[in-house]
């Protein structure tokens, strides 16, 4: 089984080579991003030559992978995988036609908090491995299960070791027994101060039954003057403001999109904010599909995320998520492996080098050495066969893990 431990990188270069089809994603390379008969080579974890097999260098070692398909190790930018507890009762009376509520997540705040640490631990460790055996190689996760001051630090720190990058969502839900405002205090006060050692990203659940549009802008604003970045769950229940406060922030991504207006997506277009569709969510909880053929259209940057939670989402396998955008939300196939990739890497601020980071979410020279191939030939497989155990090999930072 994978694990979502640090590689040890290999010593020296390895040739992958045999590639029947590459999806680099590489925006430099323009239509000529797809290659055939193709190679890579790895070194130090990195990515240091990529083109046609018959003009690979030399390398100290080489991976024949018979005329697979290979493509970037998925990027999963929106996971909730620090939990516990069970929510199959909800999701059984969901597919008999009640509608989805956000207190819900209520359920699986007393559960997580019952769980002891290392209990926990290894229910992230779990999903984190899960993940990565279907060809996630950089993943996000989030706190918003705790909902007090020590539950929130205790989540926030074991999804640092579970995870490439962790998001505080204390504001997730308001706990029972405190109001909005008192709750949003200490949102902003002695829990930011808490976790802010463990995380890069600040988000919202700016919804109906959650946080209105005034407590999420308060959030938003406090987390970023304490230097972090931004996401926004928004416009998942309804018409809102999340798309609008998201944008006007600046934050990387708001991720949900189920109901958009044209000034919403018109809003994400003319931004550097990336919308993130989380299709496995739409489905399990029979909300409008996200519009990602529109926004697409209009010349927004999506991205594709599994959503992993307990519950409207319960799944890591970002396979089934592309599969599930190609056939029921527009996409074509290198559109959805590239929202699942680069617009992931893209939602997390990662598609370029920084911090001493290489980056993440497409094959190009420099860029971290995480690739998927697929027991297919072609990337088209993902869609054509959906719901088939398809991933062959992966590689992460220049490591087989699989």
């Amino acid at each position: 089984m994978i694990t979502r431990e640090k590689p040890e990188r290999n010593t020296g270069s390895e040739l992958v080579t045999g590639i029947g089809e590459l999806l680099t994603v590489d925006p430099a390379r323009g239509e000529e991003s797809v290659l055939h008969d193709a190679a890579l080579v790895v070194e130090d974890g990195l990515i240091a030559w990529v083109g046609h097999a018959d003009q690979a260098p030399a390398a100290d070692r080489a991976v024949d992978v018979e005329g697979r398909a290979a493509l970037p190790g998925w990027v999963d930018s929106h996971t909730h995988l620090v939990f516990a507890g069970d929510r199959s009762g909800e999701f059984a009376a969901r597919m008999a036609g009640q509608d989805y509520q956000a207190g819900g997540i209520g359920v699986t705040t007393r559960a997580t908090r019952e769980a002891d640490d290392q209990t926990l631990r290894e229910l992230v460790a779990e999903r984190a491995a899960g993940a990565a055996a279907g060809g996630t190689t950089y993943l996000e996760t989030k706190t918003g299960y705790g909902l007090t001051v020590p539950e929130e630090l205790r989540a926030a720190r074991i999804a640092a070791e579970a995870a490439d990058e962790v998001t505080y969502l204390g504001a997730h839900l308001v706990p029972e027994g405190i109001t909005a405002e008192d709750y949003v205090d200490l949102v902003c006060g002695s829990m930011l101060d808490a976790v802010v050692p463990f995380v890069q990203w600040a988000d919202v659940f700016c919804e109906r039954g959650a946080f209105t549009p005034e407590q999420s802008r308060r959030v938003l604003e406090t987390c970023r003057d304490a230097g972090l970045g931004l996401r926004v769950h928004g416009n998942q229940l309804g018409h809102g403001q999340g798309v609008a406060l998201a944008v006007e922030l600046g934050a990387a991504s708001v991720d949900h999109c189920n109901f958009l207006s044209d000034h919403d997506i018109a809003a994400l277009a003319g931004s550097a904010t990336v919308a993130t569709v989380l299709p496995a969510c739409d489905l399990s909880t029979r909300a409008p599909l996200a519009p990602a053929r529109q926004l697409l259209d209009a010349g927004a940057t999506v991205a594709i995320a599994s959503n992993c939670n307990p519950g409207t989402s319960y799944t890591t396998a970002m396979n089934f998520c592309v599969a599930t955008a190609v056939l029921q939300m527009g996409l074509s196939v290198e559109e959805a492996v590239r929202a699942a990739t680069l617009g992931g890497a893209q939602a997390l601020r990662r598609d370029a080098p920084s911090d001493g980071r290489p980056a993440v979410g497409y094959l190009a020279v420099g860029n971290r050495a995480d690739l998927h191939v697929l027991d297919a030939p072609s990337a088209v497989h993902l869609a054509y066969r959906p719901g088939m155990p398809l991933t062959w090999a992966v590689w992460q930072e220049g490591r087989r893990a699989l």
